[in-house]
């Protein structure tokens, strides 16, 4: 496998290294050695698919807060998306700073998206499915999100009409910096 660096600190692409002959190709996705050589998580514990039927489908923009370590690394499967990250790390040289790139079926890369990163995607085809491992399990009292344009962050959605999504993504509000660090701090054990 070959990783990538994204402009995020401790966001990486991550492609497949095919080995080919007249049958196709055969290549690993996942190996612990790799990840831990970089200093990535080696352990996923829940896996998760999610099938969207129509080009234009938004699930965005969602995390887990502290003390939630849950890390992901998401692949497109079928079909083709736009995945966006926005690091929320405080502590972080890229806090507030986003990164976007296509996945899609054909090209097989992955995108490993650290804890307290917020994540989103956008389906370019009818028919996509994405597969997402996590590094740790799903607690829905410390789900978070934000709505997913809000201009704080910027992203460039490549489609920006006829869009799908639920009431809930519709409607997550706008980041509230200082609300987020308050928060932030008090996950962390430090006075608010």
């Amino acid at each position: 496998m070959r990783f990538e660096e994204t402009p995020l600190s401790g966001a990486f692409i991550v492609e497949i290294e095919p080995h080919s002959d007249d049958r196709g190709y055969f290549a690993r996705t996942w190996c612990v050695r790799e990840f831990e050589d970089r200093g990535l998580p080696s352990t996923f514990v829940q896996a998760s698919l999610s099938h969207n039927r129509k080009r234009g489908t938004v699930r965005a923009m969602h995390m887990q807060h502290r003390p939630s370590r849950e890390g992901k690394l998401v692949r497109c499967t079928r079909g083709r998306i736009f995945d966006a990250i926005v690091d929320l790390r405080p502590e972080s040289r890229t806090y507030l700073q986003h990164f976007g790139v296509e996945l899609d079926a054909d090209a097989h890369k992955a995108l490993y998206i650290p804890p307290t990163m917020l994540h989103g995607f956008q389906t370019l085809a009818n028919d996509s499915e994405v597969f997402y491992q996590m590094t740790d399990f799903y607690a829905p009292e410390l789900s978070f999100g934000v709505r997913w344009d809000d201009p704080a962050f910027g992203i460039a959605w490549p489609i920006d009409d006829g869009l799908i999504m639920n009431e809930r993504d519709r409607t997550f509000p706008d980041f509230d910096r200082a609300t987020y660090e308050r928060q932030a701090r008090i996950a962390a054990g430090r006075v608010a």
